[in-house]
């Protein structure tokens, strides 16, 4: 099994941090009290900029979820093609050639799903597997290629293509002035990524790293951590302080055991393909996994560059290592990513 792309799309409008800040200064002018804390939220964001769906303009007159979810659909069609169409571009394959198609997003819903409009739109296998994921979030896309490489398991002589569309600033509460939503309105932003996981008999002739094993950890009875509360409203931010403590706490045993069942250990990795999260989190990983030398530089740059696209995130970072950062032939990898449930996802690769 191999990823033999991956390819990023993003919205026309794109704003700096500052201007982004300003924006939103305005947005929420009658009901913060201190706008010097979104302020500092902002600068310790570790983002430089952002996209977003529509022009910054546009937000204030938007008054219901209808209206924000519409949006997503009309911007999730337009990215998800072209995220797609270049992770076929890269691999020299047909759309035609997809055996399945998962995807996956959780800042907006439609039925018939989005991979069923993508289907039409853009004229797949009319025989094409489909499975939409909701709910997921951070983790997603990381699972979803877990998934994938299930598929083609299963089905050597098959492609299977993933997609992540997460559409951050269509979700953002306006009368939500909890220090989660602050937060998160200073790291969010607006993007999707696909790749294309092949069978061991269809990667043949194709690069990319090879897929060597996939693991799984949910961690009971922590469903309060990060998700959404959903209303009437739309989508209202859960995320607890509480995350980094959690990731120090577990991560490095998760990824110990999972390298341990194929004889391995944290040294024999030489590539780090971890969801951009935030500081924070990107601190405690780092912490945790004694990660001290650049190791999560890619991470860190797609967060100032994008901000964190949840489940697209570490399908960015892929692509970014894939395309610029590709390691010698060999080296092993691990992808992997945390979200709500909560839970970890981890790919092990080989270069």
């Amino acid at each position: 099994m191999r990823i033999v792309s991956a390819a990023s799309a993003f919205p026309q409008h794109y704003y700096s941090q500052e201007t982004l800040l300003n924006a939103l200064q305005e947005y929420w002018s009658d009901g913060i009290e201190s706008p010097q804390v979104l302020r500092r939220l902002h600068r310790n964001s570790g983002v430089d900029g952002r996209f977003l769906s529509l022009p910054k303009e546009v937000y204030p007159g938007i008054k219901t979820w209808g209206e924000f979810n519409r949006h997503w659909i009309r911007t999730a069609k337009e990215l998800g093609e072209k995220a797609i169409a270049g992770a076929l571009a890269d691999a020299s394959l047909h759309g035609q050639n997809l055996g399945a198609f998962i995807f996956t997003s959780v800042t907006g819903i439609c039925s018939p799903s989005m991979d069923a409009l993508l289907i039409n739109r853009m004229g797949l296998c009319r025989n094409i597997r489909r499975v939409p994921i909701f709910g997921l979030g951070c983790v997603a896309g990381a699972a979803a290629i877990s998934r994938a490489a299930d598929y083609v398991r299963a089905y050597p002589d098959q492609f299977a293509v993933v997609l992540a569309v997460e559409l951050c600033s269509l979700t953002l509460q306006r009368q939500d002035l909890s220090m989660a939503n602050l937060i998160s309105s200073g790291l969010f932003g607006d993007g999707a990524a696909a790749a294309i996981v092949a069978g061991t008999d269809a990667a043949v002739g194709l690069s990319g790293p090879n897929i060597l094993a996939t693991s799984s950890v949910f961690y009971p009875d922590t469903e309060e951590m990060m998700g959404w509360d959903i209303s009437e409203k739309g989508f209202r931010i859960v995320l607890s302080r509480e995350l980094p403590d959690l990731i120090r706490k577990n991560l490095a045993g998760n990824v110990d055991e999972f390298l341990a069942s194929r004889g391995l250990t944290r040294a024999d990795i030489g590539a780090w393909v971890l969801h951009t999260g935030g500081p924070k989190i990107l601190e405690a990983t780092a912490d945790a996994l004694g990660l001290e030398n650049g190791e999560l530089d890619v991470s860190w740059q797609c967060l100032r560059r994008t901000g964190n696209l949840s489940s697209a995130s570490v399908l960015v970072v892929l692509e970014e290592v894939m395309k610029n950062r590709r390691p010698e032939p060999g080296t092993l990898g691990l992808l992997a990513a945390m979200g709500p449930g909560f839970c970890a996802e981890f790919v092990l690769l080989q270069w």
